[in-house]
Formats: C-alpha cells, structure tokens, sequence
C-alpha cells in the first residue's frame, strides 16, 4: 500500500511524542498512550495524531485502515545489530550446552573469527542473500531501522564487501539501515600476537575507505585494549565518524572509561559496569546500549544495572545485539520481555529505549522514533490490545502491519 494521504484509526495508539531529545528518568514511562486514537498520514509523514473523532475530522475522503482495537506503535529502532554474516555458529551453541565457555570456544579458534573466515570465503551476492532473510527477521518482529556493523571481514576487501551488503540491504527500501565499522571487533587469525600492527592496518588502510556514519571497537584487555581503542577512535572522529562502543562487557569500567573520555555516541553492553563507569557515561553524556538478549544466549546472569543508570538520568536505549554468537535474535519483543523480567524495566521504559531513545541514539531523533507532526510515518500494527502484552506475551512476534514512511511492507 503506497499513497498521498491515509488514516488510521480505531487503535491503542503510543505516540512516543515528548521533548525533542533523548527521554530519562520518569519521562521514560510517560509514552503518549491515546486509546481509541488515530492519526492522518500525508505523503509518508505524520499530520496529525490525537483522538480517533479529531482524526476523523481531518482526514475527509482519505482511505482508512481500521487497526481493530489493536496496538500502534513506532517502528522499533535496534540500535546495536551484526546482520551481515556467513553461517552461522549453532555448533558452538550446542558446545555451550554440554558446558564450554564462550572463552574457551573463541580460545580454540572459534567464536568471532570462525565467522571471520566464513565470510571472508563468502561473495557479495551469498551474503546479501542472508542479509535479505534476516532482515525479514526484523521486520516479523516490527522493527524498521538497524544500526548495521561490518566485523567480520577484519582486512580492507572483507570489509568493504560486507558494507556494500548493508547498503545494498539497506536501500531495497525494507527497513533502514545506519551502518557502522567495526573492524575492530577482533583481532584477526593472520594478526594473532600483533594486534598493534593489526590497529595500524585499521587506522591508516581502513578507516580512510569506509563508507559507514559511525567506528565501533570492541574495547577488553584481551582484544583491544585502551590505549589502543584510543588510537583508533581518535583516528575515527578526525574523519567525521560518530563513535560507539562494546564496552564493559567482561571488564569493569573498562571501555566506559574510554568512551566517556573519548566522547563517544553510545557505550553498548555495561554488564560490568560499575557506579564509577556509569557517572563518567553519565557525565560525558553518552548513551547507554543495554543487550539484555546476549547475556540470555551465553547463558550468564550479570544483567546490566538499568534501573541504576535510569535513577542516574541516563536515556537507555535496548537493542537486539542481532550476531550469528552470543545474540541470534532479531526480536526486539523478545529484548523487551527480556527488559522487564531482568533488566526490570517498566513495559513503558522499554518501549521508549527500543524507539525513541534509540533513534536519538543514531542522530535520527528528529524523524524517527515517535508518531508525531511532521516525522516520518515509520509505525506496526501490532497484534495485541495492549502494549504491555508484547513484552508479557513473550516468544512470538507481535507485528500484524510494518509501514516505513507510510508504505505497507511485506512481512515474509
């Protein structure tokens, strides 16, 4: 469905509609609910939205689509995704299960450098062919923009290939993509034991090539250490790129640090975060990326501390962490349920991370996120009565209708 101008209506509509900035502390449970709302839209944006008799007033002869009393929502924004990937690693799953550690996989050259080689081996068409499947994932679950990482190519032509894929994905007009390079996710099996030469490559060969809007690092004193993930983030805002970072994963205040000092966009994972890693987030005002979802799949049980940074004032944003390892799941429902029994997050303080916040977190606040004037008409159908059910149901996809800009996508 493609038009100039639509109604909907007859809905639990969440509008998200609040500040023009990032929601903390006690806004993020206020999420605009209108029940029995509507909203107008015209050429791909929001014209009005408010209660179903004031919509009905504008909209005149436009087309109707009736949500029948269900659940309308921004489109989800997963702000921390790896959705381009040969294979997959669900040997190394079943090598968790009988008891092996993440660690020790990775160790015995598995974990990110077993998909390293996959992908390297892969063409560009094999692995936009897996991208398209996944991103159909997305979009069963409502979600309609990705933030996207390179990493697993970790040489310039691997790289660059997997880039390509995301922007090829990404301008199909499905769901949209920000893409981000992370060659510096690993170190990669021809530079094992030279990871500084290894950083060279990617400061002076990468970085000048990349067609990406943010370099992300995986910051840990076995991969990329401090000084390290200094050098190479430096080098990336001297040319124009926006920082994020997988921080404090395994190591406390470790990559926090720096990417407060750094001032980095977002600092994605915090398991390990403590008080003093969170005030210099906090202070330097970067976004925390909570990934409930991979600390789920490892099997682990230290969470990251929300409801501490959501007292602190800070904007949580949840995400997917969507990886072929520790996160394969493009379920954002999935990440809320996981938000609220874990994390416990309020239902409402989940779905303002996963939309809003997120989007303020990929500079895209001003068009996404939230079903107001002038945005962009980016909204789900969902298959509930309730907001709150989508988390509560846990384990199915909610998504009845996705629209991006006010066009009705094919959920496959």
């Amino acid at each position: 469905m493609s038009q100039a101008e639509f109604a909907v209506w007859n809905c639990q509509l969440v509008t998200l509609a609040g500040p023009a900035r990032p929601r903390t502390g006690a806004e993020m449970r206020e999420i605009g609910v209108i029940p029995d709302g509507g909203f107008l839209v015209r050429d791909g944006r929001i014209a009005a939205a408010g209660k179903r008799a004031e919509i009905e007033r504008l909209a005149g002869g436009a087309e109707v689509i009736d949500a029948g009393g269900r659940v309308v929502l921004p489109g989800f924004v997963d702000a921390h995704t790896h959705p381009v990937f040969a294979g997959n690693r669900a040997d190394e799953y079943e090598q968790r299960a009988a008891g092996a550690t993440y660690a020790e996989i990775a160790a015995r050259g598995g974990g990110i450098r077993s998909t390293v080689r996959r992908t390297r081996e892969a063409t560009d068409a094999e692995l936009t062919h897996a991208a398209r499947r996944y991103r159909n994932w997305f979009l069963r679950g409502g979600t309609t923009t990705v933030e996207a990482k390179s990493g697993y190519g970790l040489s310039l032509d691997a790289e660059l290939k997997m880039l390509r894929v995301i922007r090829q994905v990404g301008c199909e007009g499905s769901v949209r993509y920000v893409p981000t390079f992370l060659g510096a996710h690993e170190v990669p099996d021809e530079y094992r034991g030279r990871a500084e030469e290894y950083a060279a490559l990617v400061i002076h060969e990468m970085l000048p090539r990349v067609p990406a809007e943010y370099c992300d690092i995986f910051c840990e004193p076995n991969v990329f250490p401090q000084e390290t993930a200094r050098a190479i983030l430096r080098a990336a805002k001297g040319r124009g790129l926006g920082i994020r970072m997988h921080a404090d994963q395994f190591s406390a205040d470790y990559g926090s640090l720096v990417a407060a000092e750094i001032g980095a966009v977002t600092a994605d994972h915090l398991e390990s975060s403590t008080d003093t890693g969170l005030r210099a987030l906090e202070a330097a005002g970067v976004m925390p990326v909570l990934l409930p979802a991979s600390v789920y799949a490892l099997g682990l049980s230290r969470y990251p501390a929300a409801r501490r940074m959501i007292e602190m004032g800070m904007p949580v944003v949840l995400a997917t962490d969507f990886n072929p390892g520790s996160s394969p799941t493009a379920s954002m429902p999935m990440v809320l349920s996981l938000a609220s029994t874990h994390l416990k997050m309020t239902p409402a303080e989940a779905i303002t991370a996963a939309t809003v916040n997120a989007a303020y977190s990929l500079g895209r606040g001003g068009e996404i996120g939230s079903l107001e004037p002038g945005k962009l008409a980016d909204f789900v159908i969902h298959d509930a009565a309730d907001y709150r059910e989508i988390a509560y149901f846990f384990g199915r996809e909610t998504a009845r209708e996705v629209y991006i800009g006010g066009e009705r996508k094919a959920i496959t």
